[in-house]
């Protein structure tokens, strides 16, 4: 089998690290080839705390992986989350020298790197810079400028920013396990690209993927990228509180809020009472699950009201701004009991649960098509893109190296449109590319 057609999503969790190896089949559906699952216990909030516990982590979800599929990992594509990242929104501009000239990919660069110039905080770095829309000599909404004549480029910028030491201690942990860093990506993109139709993120629609110890949230409209924020804090403090508020230890109240939780308190009727062993032949205890629910409905409401903010923040009461698609709720935080109910009665907006199975072939695994697995589905995807898209600019490049052995004119008129096709192609993820390349740089020079 190909191995270039192989690739490796690695989604590093607070609660688990999930290694997933996968490739294409005919009908262009992803065909998971094996899955390793391992206890994160390095990671706090999406950031790694502790080097050594997470690269122990890694290896055990990738030899797990491995074993499954019969395939050895080399490179991985790796997500990055956490209470670190932050957004803001951004316009800048260049005048060109001729306007006489059209537009092209070199102006496009020019202008996204002078926004990767922008001062930021100490110790912070830009991950992304996502044009939203353009605008030549005045003229609004503009998506697409190359061809366009005019002299004033300008554009709306939509920047995701990070701490740099937590993208390198990323870095470090994938390369102490003995694997290459094939790409970064930003998680809540990953999940959303798993999840979310082509028409909902046209349409309007706000994901919500809750993870073990962040909520990441990224708002999409007409097919666009608007709006991306972290909020610190996910289903881990919802099991934090079962465990204070019912005297228990961390392993009975996440069981407990598994089978039994709800994040509605009118479902459970007084007498419905669960029993838990007690501790070295102590007495079992009893716990009433409508207290149960009330504990998890007031940390679900408070998670809920932090994002419902955050989409109020973009503005999504505005015409132009309208999420007609509402809510996508994923993660593994979205499984909990009647969650969807409590987002839209909060929000009051239509509310789905977003599984990643449009993309997968049809004898996946039910486990895998779980929210649970989102992210790492959306990080396989985004590393088969990139090996499908490096495939692409070989034959692009090669074709045009043949072109130029032809003197003809009309050859070359066809060399220089292949040529800047390649360039468009490679500049769509080319913020996350240099990113991926200053990492590995750094961790070269550091050793």
């Amino acid at each position: 089998m190909d191995k270039n057609n192989i690739s490796i999503g690695l989604d590093i969790g607070t609660t688990k690290i999930v290694a997933m190896i996968g490739e294409r089949n005919e009908f262009k559906k992803i065909k998971i080839l094996g899955v390793g699952k391992s206890v994160s216990l390095g990671v706090h909030r999406g950031v790694v705390n502790n080097i050594t516990q997470t690269i122990q982590s890694i290896q055990q979800a990738v030899e797990q992986a491995e074993t499954n599929s019969g395939h050895k990992i080399e490179g991985v594509t790796v997500g990055i989350a956490g209470q670190h990242i932050r957004s803001l929104q951004h316009s800048d501009y260049i005048t060109r020298e001729n306007s006489e000239q059209v537009i092209n990919i070199d102006d496009i660069d020019k202008l996204i790197n002078q926004v990767h110039k922008l001062v930021m905080l100490p110790g912070e770095e830009i991950i992304h810079v996502l044009p939203q829309e353009y605008k030549v000599d005045g003229q609004a909404e503009i998506k697409e400028p190359i061809g366009m004549y005019g002299g004033r480029l300008e554009a709306n910028f939509h920047v995701v920013v990070g701490q740099v030491s937590s993208i390198r201690n990323i870095g470090r942990c994938i390369k102490s396990a003995g694997l290459d860093l094939d790409g970064i990506t930003l998680e809540p993109l990953a999940s959303a690209n798993a999840v979310l139709s082509v028409e909902e993120k046209e349409a309007g629609v706000a994901l919500i993927d809750i993870g073990g110890g962040t909520t990441d949230l990224a708002i999409f409209k007409d097919g666009i990228i608007r709006h991306t924020a972290v909020i610190p804090f996910g289903g881990n403090v919802i099991t934090e509180d079962i465990k204070e508020g019912c005297s228990i230890i961390e392993k009975q109240a996440e069981l407990l809020k598994i089978k039994f939780g709800s994040a509605w308190p009118g479902e459970n009727r007084e007498n419905e009472i669960v029993s838990i062993p007690g501790l070295r032949g102590r007495d079992p205890r009893e716990i009433s699950l409508k207290n149960l629910s009330k504990v998890i409905h007031a940390r679900a409401v408070e998670i809920i009201e932090q994002v419902y903010l955050e989409i109020k923040n973009y503005g999504h009461e505005e015409q132009k701004k309208k999420l007609i698609a509402g809510i996508v709720l994923t993660g593994g935080g979205s499984q909990l009991k009647h969650l969807k109910q409590l987002v839209e009665y909060v929000t009051g907006m239509d509310t789905r649960v977003g599984y990643p199975n449009e993309h997968l072939a049809g004898d996946t695994d039910q486990n895998v098509t779980s929210p649970l697995y989102a992210t790492a589905v959306g990080l396989l995807m985004d590393g088969l893109g990139r090996s499908e898209k490096n495939d692409v600019d070989q034959v692009a490049n090669s074709t045009a190296e043949n072109f130029q052995k032809d003197e003809n004119q009309s050859a070359e008129t066809e060399n220089t449109e292949i040529s800047n096709k390649t360039k468009i192609h490679k500049n769509r993820d080319s913020f996350l590319d240099k990113l991926t390349e200053k990492v590995k740089d750094f961790l070269d020079n550091a050793e």
